[in-house]
């Protein structure tokens, strides 16, 4: 599966995230799928291709891989992204840059004929595999666990979880919203629930039959910000930053280093 070249930032049609999404309309992201559901199969992206694959949602909980500029979207669909050229996660093989176009064929060469005949088209292309590939096996790797600064801020950020804590009186974010949000892939008509209980703030959103709760929602006077995964126009985890004035909501939704997308709405029920 290859990728897509194309420009990063921007709207245009001829932006990476724009051509993705015209691929995704086609018959190709079914066929993957059927693909990767084969143990006999095993399915190879170079750069961009690990996008197109997760952007459809074949990639949740699997390791991969991607071009540097977009590993963050990557872990944003739900991916678990692994800094290294190859990635061997079983039936999924994944190259991040271009240039590791041949060190994935050469390892797939190996890993399905052995080293011998890896070693003679090594020879063939006057090329050497560079670095090592990753796989999900051996000793685990020791992080050092972050510091604590301070011990109170566990009840607080539990909270955050449960719905975040609003230190106002009043109900400014309450009621339903009916929002649209201008992302480059297309527009989203998105239905915002949200409600003040016992000091704090709860809320979900309804795109069509999907419904997707608010994740750590945290209120900052007449701003709100919280995290949510979206599967449509494709799955990503977005974070929300939007201001209500009266009964009008602006803001914008964001996912990694892809463009913000801007976010209008107004309340239908609720505070006035």
């Amino acid at each position: 599966m290859p990728g897509a070249s194309g420009e990063v930032a921007g709207e245009g049609e001829h932006t990476v995230p724009s051509i993705l999404r015209r691929v995704m309309e086609t018959k190709l992201t079914p066929s993957m799928k059927e693909a990767m559901q084969r143990s006999d199969l095993t399915v190879a992206t170079v750069c961009g291709g690990s996008l197109l694959l997760a952007m459809g949602g074949l990639l949740e909980g699997r390791h991969a891989v991607t071009n540097h500029l977009g590993m963050d979207v990557l872990g944003a669909t739900g991916a678990i992204p692994i800094t290294a050229r190859v990635v061997d996660d079983g039936n999924l093989v994944t190259g991040g840059g271009v240039t590791s176009g041949l060190d994935v064929a050469i390892y797939l060469v190996e890993r399905e004929l052995g080293p011998r005949i890896a070693h003679a088209v090594e020879l063939l292309f006057e090329f050497e595999r560079r670095g090592t590939v990753w796989r999900n096996q051996g000793l685990p790797v020791v992080q050092q666990a972050p510091a604590v600064a301070d011990s109170a801020a566990g009840p607080e950020l539990y909270s955050q979880h449960q719905g975040s804590k609003d230190t106002t009186t009043d109900n400014l974010f309450d009621g339903e919203w009916e929002a649209a949000i201008s992302t480059p892939v297309g527009k989203m008509s998105v239905t915002l629930n949200i409600q003040t209980r016992d000091a704090h703030i709860y809320g979900e959103a309804r795109q069509g039959s999907e419904v997707a709760v608010f994740k750590d929602p945290v209120r900052r006077g007449n701003q709100l910000t919280w995290s949510q995964r979206v599967t449509k126009p494709m799955r990503l985890n977005l974070k929300f930053e939007v201001m209500v004035e009266g009964s009008r909501m602006t803001g914008v939704a964001k996912a990694s280093v892809l463009p913000a997308s801007r976010l209008v709405g107004e309340r239908l029920v609720g505070n006035q």
